[in-house]
């Protein structure tokens, strides 16, 4: 289960996780996403309470980038110690802007 708390304010869009995401979960933050991105500038994701991810959640996340890289950028914030393990192994901490 995922749960996804959306603020927006102006051109910045703030994402809220909590649980899991993966091949069930990820399309609707994928829908999430879709929805909310056109003239954001500014994305941040808030991964404090996400547990886990999976490649399909990789996935919706590199593709949020893709978007973002051309109109503004995209923070990923509070990423657990496992999560960051998944994202040195698969070189997302290169691509990724992670505070």
């Amino acid at each position: 289960m995922l749960n996804i708390v959306r603020k927006m304010e102006g051109d910045k869009a703030g994402f809220a996780l909590e649980g899991r995401l993966d091949s069930v979960t990820s399309p609707e933050l994928e829908a999430e996403l879709r929805a909310s991105l056109d003239g954001v500038r500014d994305l941040t994701l808030d991964c404090e309470k996400l547990e886990y991810i999976s490649s399909a959640g990789l996935r919706v996340l590199l593709s949020a980038q893709k978007v973002m890289n051309v109109q503004g950028k995209m923070t990923v914030r509070h990423v657990s110690q496992a999560i960051m393990e998944i994202f040195e192994v698969t070189g997302f901490s290169n691509i990724l802007t992670i505070e």
